[in-house]
């Protein structure tokens, strides 16, 4: 392999890029691309004004990209609300007020659902939109919280062909997840997701939290999930950039090597739980089969919270996505929410991102290294 293999991607705005395996993903200088400063202009009701504009779910419809992010209000609920750009890069054109909160008796919900049961499940927030295009629907998936039971979540399920109007589905699973994507299209007869569960004992990272785990179902549309027992990714316990959690990030992308896997990893330190931005990469035919990249493609850094001296920051050292963009070029847009507080631009390329899968990998299952470390001979 070329170990100086690089890619030379140029922005709307004429510049251009360098990406390499030792800078696999370069911030954009114009970063942060929205932050709740932006949106308060907007929302400008007492009731709306945010604290926070990150972990945006991304679509790309008639030619503008779509940012559905999340942002926490003054009263702690996180709502969903709606950006349009037409170069996916800057000037933002922010929706007048959220366009998904808390469902209520005036929302639109798919025929038979339970609408006591589905308001009740979301009556604490909804938070990190994934969407993924299915045919001609663009089929959202969302972490949805009880305001009562502490620390139950469920990945839910809404719908929409215009981002004008939304269908709830409700909860995916009948148990607790916190992390879910889907695959765009069917593979092998049926459709696929990425999950990665909570672990039902104290704490927030170690346990099932280190589980990445791959389920199929014949209709996204119903609860009815074959979740695999055994887990596609599976991080190691001692050192490592993923060592004490992972979860899938972006919906996967299609790549001509196979589906791309944006996902985040945190290792523990004793100044807390800084989180990263890992790749795998999936087999087109069999998603269970998988290639890690051991090195991280993304880690925090100073430059991804760019705020005023007097805005509030929510939670330092992380990086996290919920949508990238494949461009015709090969080049990869990755909207990364920094700190839980802003919005930033990654820009990347799939070529780089496989080459780390495939030559700098660990073990998928125990996250041992798959190369060799070279150190310098006497």
């Amino acid at each position: 392999m070329d170990k100086d293999i690089q890619r030379i991607v140029n922005l709307n705005n004429d510049q251009s890029i360098e990406i390499n395996l030792n800078n696999p993903v370069v911030r954009f200088l114009g970063n942060p691309i929205l932050t709740a400063r932006d949106v308060n202009k907007i929302w400008r009701d007492p009731a709306l004004q945010v604290k926070t504009v990150h972990n945006a779910g991304i679509a790309v419809m008639n030619n503008e990209t779509i940012m559905l992010f999340r942002s926490h209000l003054r009263c702690g609920i996180s709502v969903l609300g709606l950006a349009r750009s037409k170069n996916g890069i800057d000037d933002w054109q922010i929706e007048p007020a959220p366009v998904l909160k808390p469902a209520t008796e005036s929302d639109i919900f798919t025929d038979g659902a339970d609408k006591k049961k589905l308001i009740e499940n979301e009556s604490g927030g909804i938070e990190d939109a994934r969407i993924t295009k299915i045919d001609d629907t663009y089929v959202i998936t969302y972490s949805a919280y009880h305001a009562f039971i502490k620390n139950r979540v469920r990945v839910s399920l809404a719908t929409t062909k215009d981002f004008n109007s939304f269908t709830r589905y409700g909860p995916m699973l009948d148990c607790d997840m916190r992390n879910v994507v889907l695959f765009s299209e069917k593979i092998n007869g049926r459709y696929a997701g990425l999950f990665r569960p909570n672990d039902t004992t104290e704490g927030d990272v170690g346990g099932i939290f280190t589980q990445i785990r791959i389920g199929y179902t014949a209709d996204w549309r119903c609860n009815k999930w074959e979740i695999a027992e055994e887990p596609v990714i599976r991080s190691r316990s001692g050192p490592g950039a993923f060592s004490d959690k992972i979860g899938p990030g972006a919906p996967p992308i299609k790549t001509s090597k196979g589906w791309l896997n944006i996902f985040h990893g945190v290792r523990t330190t004793m100044d807390g739980n800084p989180y990263v931005l890992g790749a795998a990469l999936h087999d087109f035919d069999n998603p269970a089969k998988v290639k890690v990249s051991s090195i991280p493609i993304l880690f925090p850094a100073r430059a991804d919270c760019r705020v005023e001296e007097d805005d509030y920051v929510h939670v330092p050292n992380v990086v996290f996505t919920c949508g990238a963009v494949r461009r015709d070029d090969g080049s990869i847009f990755i909207y990364y929410g920094s700190n839980d507080t802003v919005m930033n631009l990654g820009i990347s390329h799939e070529d780089i991102l496989v080459a780390l899968c495939e030559h700098y990998g660990q073990d998928s299952k125990t996250g041992k290294l798959l190369y060799e470390i070279k150190q310098k001979n006497n």
